[in-house]
């Protein structure tokens, strides 16, 4: 047997052997309750789960990207890099460390530069925004051992000031 296998941070952690549902929660918060009002019973709740169900992809476009932003971008990302390569070498090296720092922090804005330039020329125009994305749930589901279930429903119909669970 695996020592290992219950560990937090551990597939098997994030597993349960038969599980079902006891709640449907069309917000995290309520699944939380829901849990918290479960604990409050001495219902053994390292048998829960709370699964995000009905997976979306929901994408904010943030600006339009230009040519010029583009530019500031990749330069001023070279920069970083070239100051961070030329911090480590004024401290590993011999020889006097401002001019280290600052060559190596211009070749990085130039190279920074060039590069960022020529990967959005090679786009040819497909995708001119800027945008931030994530994977979002619609759903919360509360799932318990199978043999813990019944008792589950049980307490989660008596949880005052909530929402009724519904399963799907």
């Amino acid at each position: 047997m695996n020592n290992q296998a219950n560990l937090p941070g551990s597939r098997a952690a994030l597993a349960l052997e038969f599980p079902m549902s006891v709640g449907v929660y069309d917000a995290y918060a309520d699944a939380q309750r829901a849990v918290d009002h479960l604990s409050d019973h001495e219902f053994p709740v390292e048998n829960c789960m709370i699964v995000g169900t009905d997976l979306k992809q929901v994408e904010r476009v943030t600006g339009r990207l230009t040519t010029g932003r583009v530019a500031v971008g990749g330069m001023l990302s070279g920069l970083w890099l070239g100051l961070f390569i030329g911090l480590v070498f004024a401290v590993f090296g011999t020889g006097e460390t401002l001019p280290v720092v600052l060559s190596t922090a211009l070749f990085g804005a130039l190279f920074g530069l060039i590069w960022a330039l020529v990967g959005y020329a090679a786009t040819r125009g497909r995708r001119d925004f800027t945008s931030v994305s994530q994977v979002v749930a619609t759903k919360y589901e509360v799932l318990v051992e199978h043999k813990l279930a019944q008792r589950g429903r049980e307490l989660l119909a008596q949880m005052p000031g909530g929402p009724s669970p519904y399963t799907g």
